[in-house]
C-alpha cells in the first residue's frame, strides 16, 4: 500500500492511520474541519509515541511514522490515487452508503474501499456502489493501534481477491486478521463477546455474583489464558466428550432470551449508563475510568510484545 485514506477522527480513525503510517504507509487523515483534521494527526502521532514506548515500534519506525501521517480537507484529492481506503465515520447506515457511493466514483479502479463498523452489514454499506466487489468491513477492534484483531468481513458481492488482499495488508501491518465469511450482525468476536455479556448480566441479575466478581472470574479465569489458549482449543485439550458432557449439564440453565436484558434496559431507563453518567454497574465515584484504561493500554502492549518474543523463540504458535 502506498497511500492510505482514512475517513473519520473520531476514536478509530487516528488509531488506525497510526498503525498504517508504521508499516511505511503514506496515510492521510480526512474530515472537511481543518481543525479536526490536523488535531487527528496529533492523537495519530500520540499512538505512535505510545507504541515506541510501550516497546512495540523503534524510533527510527516512529519517525518515520509520523512524517507519513497527513491531514485532508477534501474528499476527492485525498482519495486520488489511494490503494486503500477505511471508513470510519459515523455509525449511521444513510451516511455511509452515501459516501460508499461516492467513494466508488472518486477512487481509482484499483483502490480497495472498506468499513470500521462493528455492528452494520457491508452488504448494505456498499448496496449503491457500482463495484461492490472491492467493498468489505475491516472491524478494527478499540483501541485500534493496540488491539491485533481486525475482522474482514465479506459482504455478499466482496471478492476472494478484496479480502486476500487486506488479509496480506493487514499482516503487514501487524495485526491479526480473520475472514469473516458471511455478512451477519456481530461479524464474528463480538458474537462471542455478546454472549459472554448476556451471560454476565444475567448472573448479576440473579444475584449469583456481583458486578466485581463476575469481572474479576473472567479477568482472572479464563481470559488470563486466551491470548495463546482458545476456546476451542480448551476442549480439545481437555477431549470433547467431556465439553459435551458439560454443555449437556449447564447450557440448559443458561441464559437464552433472544432480546437484550431487562436488568440492562432498567439501568439505562434510571439513567445509569456508565462511567459517563457516574454510576452502571459500578459506582464511578469509588473507581477511575482513566486509571483502568490505562491499565488496559499497557497490559494489552505488555502482552503483544510477549507473544512476539515467544513466537520469535518458537515457543507460541
Amino acid at each position: 500500500m502506498e497511500k492510505v485514506v482514512v475517513i473519520g477522527v473520531g476514536m478509530m480513525g487516528p488509531g488506525i492511520a497510526a498503525v498504517s503510517a508504521l508499516a511505511g504507509d503514506r496515510t492521510i487523515l480526512v474530515h472537511s474541519d481543518p481543525d479536526r483534521a490536523l488535531g487527528a494527526v496529533a492523537r495519530a502521532n500520540e499512538h505512535i509515541d505510545q507504541l515506541a514506548n510501550g516497546g512495540l515500534a523503534g524510533p527510527e519506525a516512529a519517525t518515520r511514522a509520523k512524517s507519513l501521517v497527513e491531514s485532508e480537507v477534501e474528499l476527492e484529492s485525498a482519495v486520488r490515487g489511494a490503494d486503500l481506503i477505511v471508513e470510519a465515520v459515523t455509525e449511521n447506515l444513510r451516511v455511509k452508503q452515501r459516501l460508499f457511493a461516492r467513494l466508488d466514483e472518486l477512487a481509482d479502479p484499483s483502490a480497495i474501499i472498506t468499513s470500521n463498523t462493528s455492528g452494520l452489514r457491508i452488504t448494505e454499506i456498499a448496496k449503491r456502489m457500482k463495484h461492490p466487489e472491492r467493498a468489505a468491513t475491516t472491524h478494527f477492534w478499540f483501541p485500534a493501534h493496540l488491539v491485533p484483531l481486525v475482522e474482514v468481513v465479506m459482504g455478499n458481492y466482496t471478492s476472494a481477491d478484496t479480502s486476500e488482499t487486506l488479509r496480506r495488508v493487514l499482516n503487514g501491518w501487524g495485526k491479526s486478521p480473520v475472514i469473516v465469511k458471511r455478512d451477519l450482525p456481530g461479524q464474528l468476536a463480538n458474537r462471542i463477546l455478546q454472549a459472554i455479556i448476556r451471560e454476565a448480566v444475567s448472573i448479576v441479575d440473579s444475584g449469583l455474583a456481583s458486578a466485581d466478581d463476575v469481572d474479576t472470574a473472567i479477568k482472572a479465569g479464563m481470559a488470563i489464558r486466551l491470548p495463546v489458549w482458545g476456546p476451542l482449543e480448551h476442549i480439545d485439550a481437555v477431549g470433547l466428550d467431556l465439553a459435551l458432557s458439560v454443555q449437556r449439564d449447564v447450557l440448559p440453565g443458561l441464559n437464552n432470551k433472544p432480546g437484550p436484558s431487562g436488568y440492562l434496559e432498567s439501568l439505562c431507563a434510571n439513567g445509569d449508563l456508565g462511567a459517563k453518567t457516574g454510576k452502571g454497574f459500578y459506582d464511578w465515584s469509588l473507581k477511575s475510568m482513566p486509571k483502568l484504561a490505562a491499565c488496559r493500554d499497557t497490559f494489552i502492549m505488555e502482552t503483544v510484545r510477549l507473544l512476539k518474543s515467544m513466537r520469535e523463540r518458537g515457543e507460541c504458535p
